[in-house]
This record gives C-alpha cells, sequence and structure tokens, in this order.
C-alpha cells in the first residue's frame, strides 16, 4: 500500500522522531526499570560505605545482618530491573526494526516508478542494517536517561560528603561530553559514507549474481569481478577508517573517564587524610570512583550511537521520501472485464490500438523485440500512465483511474524472465498459499515431469534464483505461478522460449484449456501460441498491422509466414 504523503517522513529526523513516539510507552517503562538498574548499581557503594560506617561504630550482629539484607535487597533490585527493563527495550527495538523493514521493502517493491538512484542492493540494506541501527535509538536515550540518572546520585551522594567531590563529578562527565560530542560528529560522517559504499559493493554482488550466466557466455566475467574488487576495496577502505575514528572515540572515552574516576579517588583520599571526610564516606567515594566508569562510559557512547542511528534514518529517508512518478487512482477495475489499448504511443509503439474481449484468447506476433518489451512494459504499469500518451482500459476503466493494488488483483503480466526464489515448488507457484488452481496450473504449463521426477512432488527444495533448475524448467515454473494466479486479465510474454517444440505445443493446449473464457494475452512469437489463439495481432513497426486467425496469416501474408515459422 502506497504511503500517503502526509505520513511519510521528509528526513531521518522526522524518521527517529517517528519511532520514539510510537514507543513512548515501552521506553518510559524500560527507563524507570533501567534508572532503577542504575540507582541500585550507584546505591552499592553508597551502602557499603555507611555500613563500614556504622559497623565500626556500632559492631554488632544486628547491624551486621541489617546491612547484609540492605545490600542483598539492593543486589536483587539490580538484578530484576535489569532483566526486565532489557527484555522490555529489545523487545521494542526488534518490532520497530521489523516495522521500519517492512516500511522499506513496501516502498522497494511499489510497481509505480520511484525517483530515486538506489538499485536493489543497496535497498536490500537499507531494509536490513540500516533499520536495526535506527531502531537502536529505542535502547539508546533509554540507557542514556538512567546512565545520566547515575552520575546525578553519584555526584550528589559525593557532594553530600563533600561538595568538592560532587562538583568535580559534574564537570568532570560535562567536559568529557563536550570532547566526545565533537568526535561523534567525525563518526556520523563516516558512518554515512561506509553505509552508502558498502551498499554499492552489495548491489554490486547482486548484479554479478544476476548476470553471472551471461558473463561466463561472453567472458566478461573478469571484467565484472574487477569492477566489484574495486567497489568492495572502496568499502572496505571506508570501514577501516570507520573503525579507526571509532577506535580514537573508545580510548579516548575510556581515558577520560579512568581520569575522572582517578581524580575522584584522589581527591577523596586527600580529603580523608585532611579529616575532611570518614572511613565510611572515603569507601563510598573510592566506590563511587570505580563505579561511576561504567555509566560514565555507556553515556560517553551514546552520541555515538545516536549518530550512527541518525546516519541510517538519513539513508532510509532516500527511500521513504522518494515521490512516486505518479499518483495512482483509487477506483478499482469490474471483474471480469476486458483489456483495451487506445492509440498508445511509448518507446517503439506507435499508436497501439486493439481490444480483448472478455474471455478472448488473443495472440500478438511483434516483429520486434523492443516493441513486445514496451507492450509489456505499459500493461505491467512498470510505465506510469502519465508517460506515454494514449490510454490503457481494464475492465472498462481507464488504467489512470485505478488503485495499482486493484489492478493487480484483476490483471496479471507475467515477465518472461520472471523471478524464482528460494523454497519449494509449491512455494514458487502458490506464494499465498491460496490458489486452487496449483494442480491445473502444473499441467497446463507442463511442469508434471519435473513434480514427478522428485519423490518430493511439489514439495521439492528450489535454491535461490532456480538453481537447481534448467532454463527451460524455470520459465515453466513462473508460468505455472502466472497460471495458479487465476487472474480475469493474465498477460503472458514470451513464456515458452526455453521449451522444446513438442512440450511448447502442449503447453499452447494446455494453457488454452485452463483460460477458457478468461481474458488472455499472450506477446509471443511462438506458432503454437499463436495457432491456439482465437485470433493474432501482427505487431508491426510500433503499429497493429493485421488481424486474422494464425492460419490465415500464414496463407495469406508472407511476412508473418517468415517471421512467425522455424
Amino acid at each position: 500500500m502506497t504511503t500517503p504523503d502526509a505520513q511519510r517522513p521528509r528526513a531521518g529526523s522526522d524518521i527517529l522522531r517517528t519511532a520514539l513516539r510510537r514507543n513512548v510507552g515501552a521506553m518510559a517503562s524500560g527507563t524507570v526499570l533501567m534508572g532503577l538498574y542504575q540507582a541500585g548499581e550507584t546505591a552499592f557503594p553508597i551502602a557499603l560505605g555507611l555500613i563500614v560506617e556504622h559497623t565500626m561504630r556500632d559492631r554488632s550482629p544486628e547491624a551486621l545482618g541489617l546491612s547484609v539484607a540492605a545490600l542483598a535487597v539492593i543486589i536483587t533490585t539490580v538484578s530484576l530491573s535489569w532483566r526486565f527493563g532489557m527484555r522490555i527495550l529489545q523487545k521494542a527495538n526488534t518490532t520497530e526494526a521489523h516495522r521500519w523493514r517492512v516500511r522499506v521493502a513496501d516502498c522497494g517493491l511499489q510497481p509505480v516508478a520511484r525517483d530515486v538512484d538506489l538499485k536493489s542492493g543497496e535497498v536490500l540494506t537499507i531494509a536490513t542494517e540500516d533499520a536495526d541501527q535506527t531502531a537502536d535509538i529505542i535502547e539508546v536515550v533509554p540507557l542514556l536517561i538512567s546512565s545520566l540518572v547515575a552520575v546525578l546520585i553519584a555526584a550528589l551522594a559525593l557532594g553530600l560528603a563533600d561538595i568538592r567531590l560532587g562538583l568535580l563529578v559534574i564537570v568532570g562527565t560535562v567536559a568529557i561530553l563536550s570532547v566526545l560530542s565533537v568526535m561523534s560528529q567525525r563518526i556520523g560522517s563516516s558512518t554515512r559514507e561506509q553505509q552508502a559504499r558498502v551498499a554499492r559493493a552489495g548491489a554490486k554482488v547482486a548484479d554479478l549474481i544476476i548476470g553471472l550466466r551471461p558473463l561466463h557466455g561472453f567472458g566478461g566475467n573478469h571484467a565484472a569481478f574487477r569492477s566489484y574488487r574495486e567497489v568492495s576495496t572502496e568499502a572496505r577502505r571506508q570501514s577501516v577508517t570507520v573503525a579507526r575514528v571509532s577506535g580514537v572515540y573508545a580510548g579516548t572515552a575510556l581515558a577520560l573517564n579512568a581520569v575522572l574516576a582517578a581524580a575522584v579517588t584522589l581527591t577523596a583520599g586527600w580529603l580523608a587524610f585532611r579529616g575532611r571526610i570518614n572511613i565510611g564516606e572515603l569507601v563510598m567515594a573510592v566506590g563511587l570512583a570505580q563505579f561511576i566508569m561504567e555509566p560514565l562510559k555507556l553515556f560517553s557512547e551514546m552520541p555515538k550511537y545516536v549518530m550512527v542511528a541518525r546516519a541510517s534514518a538519513e539513508r532510509m529517508a532516500l527511500v521513504l521520501t522518494a515521490p512516486p512518478v505518479t499518483t495512482p487512482g483509487t477506483e478499482r477495475p469490474d471483474r471480469g472485464g476486458d483489456l483495451e489499448v487506445d492509440c498508445v504511443r511509448h518507446g517503439a509503439l506507435r499508436k497501439v490500438r486493439f481490444r480483448v474481449r472478455a474471455g478472448e484468447f488473443v495472440a500478438v506476433a511483434a516483429y520486434q523485440p523492443r516493441a513486445a518489451a514496451d507492450l509489456a512494459a505499459v500493461l505491467a504499469l512498470h510505465v506510469p500512465p502519465d508517460a506515454y500518451e494514449g490510454t490503457v482500459r481494464v475492465g472498462g476503466r481507464d488504467l489512470a483511474d485505478l488503485a495499482v493494488a486493484g489492478v493487480r488483483e484483476h490483471l496479471l503480466v507475467n515477465p518472461y524472465d520472471g523471478e524464482i526464489f528460494a523454497g519449494t515448488l509449491r512455494s514458487n507457484i502458490d506464494p499465498s498459499g491460496t490458489s486452487r488452481t496449483v494442480d491445473a496450473a502444473v499441467e497446463a504449463s507442463m511442469l508434471t515431469d519435473v513434480v514427478a521426477l522428485h519423490r518430493e512432488g511439489l514439495d521439492y527444495a528450489v535454491r535461490d534464483r532456480g538453481a537447481n533448475l534448467s532454463g527451460g524448467q524455470r520459465q515453466r515454473l513462473s508460468l505455472a505461478r502466472a497460471l495458479a494466479a487465476d487472474t480475469d486479465v493474465l498477460v503472458l510474454r514470451d513464456p515458452t522460449t526455453a521449451v522444446d517444440a513438442v512440450t511448447e505445443q502442449l503447453i499452447a493446449r494446455g494453457v488454452a484449456k485452463l483460460r477458457r473464457d478468461r481474458t488472455t494475452l499472450v506477446i509471443t512469437s511462438s506458432p503454437a501460441l499463436l495457432d491456439a489463439a482465437d485470433r493474432v495481432l501482427v505487431l508491426d513497426e510500433g503499429v497493429i498491422t493485421a488481424e486474422d486467425t494464425h492460419r490465415n496469416l500464414l496463407a495469406g501474408d508472407e511476412e508473418y509466414c517468415l517471421a512467425v515459422t522455424r
């Protein structure tokens, strides 16, 4: 479903705000629990200092038992609050990442073209890694707040012992964060560049996998691999740069935190030596100086995570904010209608006009492959209605006035190079698991021999892109999927180019039988399919130049005879 403009995020900051707003409840609960965890961690050295002070003063078993019970309560609070707090935050994080993955995938799969210079491999990276890193903001904010709580409690406790200790913690924390915030900006810019280069490398891999066989065919695989090596090397160099900057950031944060902890410890020792604080307060100060390094470390790392999340959100915005080339309508076509192409001019097409009546089986013999491709692209909505002249009507309604979802339910255009997915024969034929014509589609597409060849039958495992199937088997599997969809209007483009003549003849008969009384248009040069059609339209030089049955055209049109006979 296309996202309305009012709901489409305008920038990465909008995406982050949406993620935060959508998880306010989980973040509030997580913040309370994580704040309780940090408060308990901070309370431990404070309690230890008080225990030392009271034990030395009272020296009674009751005071010792009460102290041990207090420590047990603190430890239990720390354990449970961490456990349930992180569970809530990680669940919200995972759920939010899933939402953005679906949103990006939905935009990437929209049939209406989008004006965005991103390849499918890059969109895949954005829908996975960037969605995950953006959703990390759900955990970052509560952890940031809880770390701030721990630092403030520690500063308050130390300030009660001696104001100089409290001010030292506050001033030191502000100084550390000021230094690290400047460094985090460098990480953010480096991370954005790294993500872009890694995504480009992923897109190059996807292109290589798709074109590996033809590359081997004309010996271009080595040049393609060299091209990928260059892109991958750029990504590696940028990743090393990001790792170096992140390492400097982490090392600087650790060093500054250690310096602050050492300063608090030395200052507390000096104050104890001067008699300004007692032994219990010294123990508390030393314990807090050691403890404060953890929340300070976490607190100082948050700017880096925020910048990474911001960079990932900006990359998601590239896909989510890309406006559609055209805005589809909202109407739906009538069921069982016809298909009409009225004076369409696009690419190699020159005012093509024809009509396929409801329930009719029509074939188009295109003498030029470019014209066949352009006609299929227009019918498949790969070309928006306002990008070509003329009108296409489905069920009596203009294509421009129809909702994309409605067109897809009514009209299916199956490409000659249909994608095969990892799974089984059955899941490729019927991805939704709702088709009632799977067996009939298998028989009509002559996929029966593939099913019978394996004891698993339709549950036979298919590898990614159909790597364990031949070209003819992949083509028949794609055809079976189109037939199993059982749409009112079906458009097939060259569905039998990879099969032998005998199989082609059987497929033509099977398709004609299965699609009887259903509107079917086949763009093909196959004599078998042309003969099975009710009538044939000759598409030459971008216009319909002849119309008759296949056999009549063979008998009276020499050019047609030369074009389609093999």
